[in-house]
């Protein structure tokens, strides 16, 4: 396996033992598939890392653990690899495990095998449910910090929440239905990937919330559950519709907006209205083709950056004064694409 890194350095990137990469490196016998690819993935990971850091710097290891499709992971990378250049006076070096559904058994194995190997910081997208909440305490306890993003696990113990401001999110998706719906009955269609998920728990929390109060003419069908994968999504899109439902609006909360569309198509719905959120490939493309009218989106580069931040204060490498705040809600339409985010996802 080709490679100009340390056998140590990749073992640090890698999370495995010396000799554990020595006889990958040297394909010898005895080694599992999945060993073989982290080790893999660990050069090509120092690769990414070389075009971006300087030579000099405290290196903090921080361990990246994601659940999410693979359209928002992806993004995810992306956002914080671009920011690596900029943490002086820290290097921070990312170990990636992303992964489109994970179990809670295997959230807590990642965890725990973290705080076995050592860390400087975890950044977590995960379920709040009590026994990730617990594994996160138990990182706290081996004074490895944890960020959660884009989704919190309040109760924790983590030193912070990097990512939306999730409640503010779902009112103003309750404020542009309401403006463009207007008085008539109306049935708006809204999913979240799973209910546990703490951030799209909150968004639909203070999008009831508003809609009651302002807007109760208008119904909700929930389809919710899909894990913001397209076939599942798509399924409880199916299963909740029949041919009397007239669907005049959607709030899409975790993804999978190909497959919503899909299956409203399929049983001749068009909605007069979609708001989704995220500016991933596939929404780029929908604002593009007129089938989404508006994505909330958030900078996810500035919360990369506020969670990297949290962890060098952690390590004392940085006041409380310079840790950068997370972003806020951005109402995006066809009209307004970021630039930065239009060039990269052009045909």
């Amino acid at each position: 396996m080709a490679h100009r890194f340390l056998i140590k350095e990749i073992a640090l990137q890698a999370g495995l033992g010396v000799a554990t990469v020595d006889r990958v490196l040297n394909g010898r016998a005895n080694v599992r598939e999945h060993t073989r690819k982290r080790v893999e993935q660990a050069i090509k990971e120092l690769e990414r890392q070389e075009l971006n850091l300087a030579n000099t710097g405290r290196k903090l290891i921080v361990d990246v653990v994601v659940e999410a499709p693979a359209r928002f992971s992806d993004e995810i990378r992306s956002a914080l690899e671009a920011e690596l250049a900029w943490m002086h006076p820290a290097i921070v070096r990312p170990r990636f495990l992303l992964q489109e559904t994970m179990t809670t058994a295997e959230v807590v194995d990642a965890l725990r095998s973290i705080a076995r190997r050592g860390s400087h910081g975890v950044f977590l997208k995960a379920r709040d449910v009590p026994e990730i909440a617990e594994a996160v305490g138990e990182l706290q306890r081996h004074g490895i910090p944890v960020v959660t993003v884009f989704t919190d696990i309040p109760l924790s113990g983590r030193i912070a929440y990097a990512g939306l401001d999730n409640r503010v999110a779902g009112a103003t998706a309750a404020y542009l239905l309401g403006l463009w719906l207007g008085p008539q009955t109306a049935n708006v269609l809204i999913t979240m990937s799973d209910e546990h998920f703490r951030g799209e728990e909150e968004r639909e929390i203070s999008f009831r919330r508003a809609l009651r109060k302002h807007h109760p003419q208008l119904r909700l069908i929930d389809a919710s559950g899909g894990h913001g994968l397209d076939l599942a999504t798509g399924q409880r899109v199916s299963s909740v519709l029949d041919d009397d439902t007239s669907i005049a609006a959607v709030y899409s909360m975790g993804g999978g907006n190909v497959a919503i569309l899909r299956a409203l198509q399929a049983r001749q719905h068009a909605p007069f209205f979609f708001i989704g959120h995220d500016l991933d490939r596939d929404n780029v493309q929908l604002l593009r083709d007129g089938k989404i009218q508006a994505i909330l989106h958030h900078d996810l580069r500035q919360d990369m950056r506020s969670a990297c931040h949290h962890i060098m204060h952690y390590h004392k490498l940085l006041p409380a004064s310079s840790v950068a705040a997370s972003s806020s809600v951005m109402v995006v339409t066809p009209e307004n694409i970021p630039d930065h985010i239009a060039s990269r996802f052009r045909d």
